[in-house]
């Protein structure tokens, strides 16, 4: 009961949580009313994303007081509080504080739905990498449909309130069952993983600074896209931490989170009708058809490729790198099913790639690692915002700001496969480097006592005990050492869960030294 309960609650809540990302108040600016700040609302509208970024580590690091089945209830309801407050927004701080329950809300529903799901049957975990990845690619086109011939702009603050309450349902008859069944115990993260959360709130909450600074300042293209370089460098910085097994979920977090949700959020504004594209009604049969492709290879990968990690993981992220080369090939298009070649490569590569990356991963390692991911979303929304704003700087006509909004697309997949790429080879190199420095020691030779052969006659007292006879001097033998074992430890390659054997259990001896990045994470 309480699988398929969590089934269907990964299913509703995953999307409603990653739809909150988007801003688009823009799309219904002009039924605004008068007396509103239409910069400010949009400002402050973009709150969501921020909150969810640091309500993630800050949920993972309070899973040790509180059980997810009830943090699932309370973020699914802080989402409802938000939908039934939106009808009622009528200014900045209104609508700052509903988006930031929002966002609140869809944070603890990222972080509780993958520690519920953690220890349950195996395509459980397989169904919230699949449904993540669609999530994150259809996430622009979710939150734009409730948009069509709307009358009433607060649409964009409560766009699917039913779903939510199907989902809030869902999360309380869950959490009757898993009371009468027991209070089943989830895996929560340990005391250093909590600490690696807490600091990854830090990077979260810079990031998110500098983006609102960036929307309320008015800074120009070559500071933002600077800014969200260094954002992406810091999250890499922090991803290299901890051991190899460690470092797997969080690379390939940081990847899908920088290049997935804002490379589809791009090919989705490009592909509108007004654009020449065939709209979302055109789009739906490429994005289904994406969503279960990527959930079926999910289940594929967690059933039949568990010892894969280290090679699926990068070959996922590889599959992202050629959707992202297909966009540049088929993007603009006004044929809606062309556009299922560059989503399907993007949503399986991300679902293979997380999947991959959390079969052999401790939960705290995997709740890192989706935090570092959501405040990579921002990155990549700061990072092709900069494109953007360079490429759109002084357009006059409507079919330049058309040609140049496709440029700076291309340009933007252009980066995020180069992105992807050098994550890859960033990843190896650690894991190579943390392999030289578990290398195997050779077993040490057994050693020869400095006197070997020459038979050693115990002390004599000549006062109490007579001398030894010839004989008993022959039945002394030479003394030894007892040589020193040492096993060896298998060498670590990219993407690699070494040390961890079947069952979850840690190698049988302990290698005789730390490497440098096992050091530095401690």
């Amino acid at each position: 009961m309480l699988d398929t309960l969590l089934g269907l609650l990964v299913v509703a809540s995953l999307p409603l949580a990653v739809v909150a990302i988007p801003n688009t108040l823009s799309v219904v600016a002009g039924l605004l009313p008068p007396g509103l700040d239409q910069a400010g609302l949009m400002r402050t509208n973009g709150l969501a994303l921020p909150a969810l970024m640091l309500a993630v580590p800050l949920a993972g690091v309070a899973l040790r007081r509180v059980p997810a089945a009830h943090l699932l209830v309370g973020g699914l309801a802080l989402m409802a509080l938000s939908d039934a407050a939106g009808g009622y927004a009528g200014s900045e701080l209104l609508v700052g504080a509903v988006r930031v329950l929002r966002g609140v809300g869809a944070g603890l529903v990222l972080t509780t739905t993958l520690v519920a799901v953690w220890d349950r049957v195996a395509v459980l975990r397989a169904l919230w990498a699949g449904v993540l990845g669609l999530s994150l690619l259809a996430a622009q086109a979710f939150a734009l449909w409730p948009l069509d011939e709307v009358s009433s702009w607060r649409v964009t603050l409560q766009p699917y309130p039913l779903v939510t309450g199907v989902a809030l349902g869902l999360a309380a008859v869950h959490l009757v069952a898993w009371m009468l069944l027991g209070r089943p115990g989830t895996p929560v993260p340990d005391l250093r993983d909590r600490g690696r959360l807490l600091l990854a709130a830090v990077p979260a909450a810079a990031i998110a600074v500098v983006a609102i600074s960036t929307a309320s300042e008015g800074w120009r293209a070559v500071p933002v896209m600077l800014l969200a370089a260094v954002a992406v460098v810091g999250l890499l910085a922090l991803a290299s931490t901890g051991v190899t097994r460690s470092r797997t979920p969080a690379y390939t977090m940081v990847a899908v989170g920088v290049v997935l949700l804002p490379s589809a959020a791009q090919v989705t504004l490009v592909e509108m009708g007004g654009l020449g594209g065939p709209g979302l009604r055109g789009l739906w049969v490429s994005y289904a058809a994406a969503g279960l492709l990527a959930v079926a290879a999910s289940v594929l990968v967690r059933l039949f490729a568990r010892g894969a990690a280290r090679w699926l993981a990068p070959m996922g992220l590889l599959a992202m790198v050629v959707g992202l080369c297909s966009v540049r090939l088929v993007v603009p298009s006004a044929d809606g099913m062309v556009l299922a070649v560059p989503f399907s490569l993007l949503a399986v590569g991300a679902a293979v790639a997380l999947t991959a990356a959390l079969q052999e991963a401790e939960i705290g390692a995997a709740v890192f690692g989706l935090s570092l991911g959501c405040t990579g979303v921002l990155a990549g929304f700061l990072l092709g915002t900069g494109v953007q704003m360079s490429m759109l700087d002084g357009v006059r006509s409507a079919q330049e700001l058309v040609d140049s909004f496709v440029g700076a697309l291309h340009w933007w997949a252009l980066i995020g496969g180069f992105l992807v790429v050098a994550i890859i080879v960033l990843a190896a190199v650690m894991a190579r480097r943390s392999g030289r420095g578990a290398r195997a020691e050779e077993p040490a030779p057994p050693v020869e006592p400095p006197c070997a052969g020459i038979p050693i006659s115990p002390p004599v007292d000549v006062l109490l005990v007579p001398a030894p006879s010839p004989a008993d001097e022959e039945e002394e033998g030479p003394t030894g050492a007892i040589p020193r074992v040492v096993l060896p430890v298998s060498a670590m390659g990219a993407f690699d869960t070494a040390g961890v054997a079947s069952g979850g259990e840690g190698p049988a001896v302990p290698p005789q030294g730390l490497s440098p990045e096992d050091g530095a994470s401690s």
